[in-house]
């Protein structure tokens, strides 16, 4: 009989592989047979960079949104690493059990939170303060959105690296104590180390959350479609490019967006290939 359940949940567990696979591949084939024939007819070196966006003229260049993109990414990841990286550290080496019921489930809530509300939260609290603290016409700008962005990838980074730190053999720990370590040196120096493929992991998943990002980078950014000029400027991302324009587009306007999505798509991918190298890397050392 058990005989029978497991060759059953194989085909069921091979079954939801296969479908997850399926999707992925048609998802590709969609953006790419869809996106490359505008592309082409615009000229892939013109498309991508190309300084100026402008459908009403029949002009397509995405070059400002993708340093937009890159950007507000970069700087989500200047917030959100520290912060979420130091409070895994927390959780599962310095956390008191008490303080660890109340304050995880908090950062749990983080991750369950709607995009929309964060934009709101971005709109009515972080872009009065960056226009207040710097005195400036607009809040909206790349700093308003990398503040956002970092807040709303500490959640998977905290989460994803605790679980890393967590699964580390206790006997790493309690080597470095028997050489003389202290607990702090034991964890930084030790533990963490024997971690890094799990945190390393964490960031990549912040990445793609930045970087993929639409609903609350489209309230915060200014989305204005030119060349980002400084962190207190507004800018245009590759995302809300396309949600602000794909409603009303039509033709090459239309193709041009889907090809936007197609250069996303293949930075999520560069993404991830990079990831599984560096994790290549660190297994072979």
């Amino acid at each position: 009989m058990n005989k029978y359940k497991e060759n059953f949940m194989r085909i069921i567990f091979s079954i939801t592989a296969a479908i997850s696979i399926a999707a992925v591949i048609l998802i590709s084939f969609f953006l790419f047979y869809r996106g490359f024939p505008g592309m082409s007819k615009i000229g892939v070196f013109n498309f991508i960079a190309g300084t100026r966006w402008r459908p009403n003229e029949g002009v397509y260049g995405i070059f400002p949104m993708i340093l937009g993109s890159l950007y507000v990414t970069a700087g989500a990841l200047v917030i959100g690493v520290p912060v979420g990286l130091l409070s895994a550290i927390f959780f599962a080496k310095f956390c008191p059990p008490k303080l660890y019921k109340i304050l995880k489930p908090a950062v749990e809530l983080l991750a369950g939170i709607p995009s929309i509300v964060y934009g709101f939260f971005g709109l009515v609290v972080i872009v009065p303060a960056v226009m207040n603290t710097f005195d400036l016409a607009s809040g909206q700008t790349m700093l308003a959105g990398s503040l956002l962005l970092g807040i709303m990838i500490i959640p998977t980074i905290t989460t994803v690296s605790e679980a890393a730190i967590r699964a580390v053999p206790e006997t790493y720990y309690e080597g470095a104590l028997a050489l003389g370590a202290t607990h702090e040196q034991s964890v930084f120096k030790t533990v963490v180390p024997a971690a890094k493929s799990g945190i390393l992991a964490g960031i990549v998943l912040g990445i793609g959350r930045a970087i993929g990002e639409t609903t609350a980078v489209l309230m915060v950014v200014g989305n204005q479609q030119r060349m980002p000029k400084g962190i207190l400027k507004g800018l245009s991302t590759l995302t809300t490019n396309i949600v602000l324009e794909m409603g009303y587009a039509t033709d090459l306007h239309r193709e041009a967006l889907l090809a936007t999505a197609v250069v996303l798509f293949v930075f999520i991918l560069l993404i991830n290939l990079s990831f599984s190298v560096l994790k290549k890397g660190s297994k072979i050392k």
